[in-house]
């Protein structure tokens, strides 16, 4: 049996806006991950069994690897198909808002959800959520938004309309967020999920493979280009950063996702507590942050670049130079020294 983390108020609020609602929207954050995209179109295949109109919304693309997930081709992606993606937003009589926790980091979308008279529900597990929705459903002690989209859908007594579909985004989802189970997963309730969505017929060892399995020649080339020339190593705190260029990127061909986890590599080795990736897009530069232990990356990531996440997977953005950006993480790394220390 599942623990009842969602209220009771949430439950009952949050069904009772369903069942008066004819168009439906479900939105997530700007470059949406296997979470975002999984928490939302399981709740699609999950709406759309219940008769519902319903349309997902993203703000710009998202990796090649994802597209095999059911309901995919039917995603809306903003920044193709913007008037459209407005008309939705302002015509839907309840809009779901999945996997972010204020406005600001739906980019494109941010004006239409502002504009929009529906009813809305959050349905995230990122701390210190915005107060813009009717119903929050916030719970940052989850594994993913995918869990609690799966835990909505039970808590309001309606397993039977997770079918096969349904199931297979809400796994992805899962286990994206948690690295294929390698972190964040230690609660005996995410095993019992996965043994309720195995029920329904998902190959587990497929969907792996189409995630993981899936890279393109480029993209290995990259990761050994990355780990022999660009990881650096500071050891005197227990980190390691990796820094890529714009110019890089057109050198190996990056697609969006190809850089997917790089930031995790340096963890494997014993004494990195603290990992960076900072890469530089086309107007901004992206920070991605993980951390071992009980190293806050999350607070760094807010203090240092006014980003935000979980205790050890983070990132955030910086308006200015890449070697700007890598300055300011090194110059920061003497504030945290205290807390990048070996557990062991």
């Amino acid at each position: 049996m599942l623990t009842k983390i969602i209220t009771e108020d949430n439950i009952h609020k949050a069904k009772k806006l369903i069942n008066r609602s004819h168009k439906i929207v479900i939105v997530v954050h700007t470059y949406p991950d296997g979470d975002a995209l999984g928490s939302s179109l399981g709740l699609w295949h999950f709406l759309s069994e219940l008769g519902k109109s319903v349309n997902v919304i993203v703000p710009d693309g998202y990796p090649s690897y994802y597209k095999w997930m059911p309901g995919s081709e039917g995603i809306i992606v903003a920044d193709r198909q913007h008037k459209y993606a407005g008309e939705l937003i302002s015509s839907a009589d309840l809009i779901f808002c999945l996997d972010f926790n204020e406005l600001r980091r739906t980019a494109i979308l941010e004006p239409f959800l502002r504009d929009s008279k529906a009813k809305k529900i959050m349905i995230d597990h990122h701390p210190d959520p915005v107060k813009f929705c009717d119903v929050i459903i916030s719970h940052p002690e989850m594994s993913s938004t995918a869990e609690l989209v799966f835990r909505f859908i039970c808590r309001m007594g309606m397993f039977e309309y997770v079918n096969l579909f349904c199931a297979e985004c809400i796994y992805t989802g899962m286990m994206t967020d948690t690295g294929a189970f390698t972190f964040n997963s230690n609660r005996p309730d995410i095993f019992f999920i996965i043994s309720e969505l195995l029920k329904t017929g998902i190959d587990r060892d497929a969907i792996y493979s189409r995630i993981y399995n899936r890279h393109s020649v480029d993209r290995v080339r990259l990761q050994g280009y990355v780990l022999y020339n660009k990881m650096k190593i500071y050891e005197k705190y227990h980190t390691s950063l990796i820094a890529l260029s714009h110019e890089e990127h057109q050198r190996f061909n990056i697609q969006r996702g190809d850089t997917e986890g790089f930031v995790n590599i340096p963890l494997s080795m014993g004494d990195i507590i603290f990992s960076a990736f900072i890469r530089e897009d086309k107007d901004v530069v992206k920070i991605s942050l993980r951390s071992k232990d009980s190293f806050p990356c999350n607070r760094f990531a807010a203090e240092v670049y006014g980003g935000g996440g979980h205790l050890n997977a983070s990132g955030g953005e910086f308006c200015g130079t890449l070697d700007e950006a890598i300055q300011k993480f090194e110059e920061n790394l003497e504030n945290y020294k205290e807390l990048l220390v070996l557990n062991h």
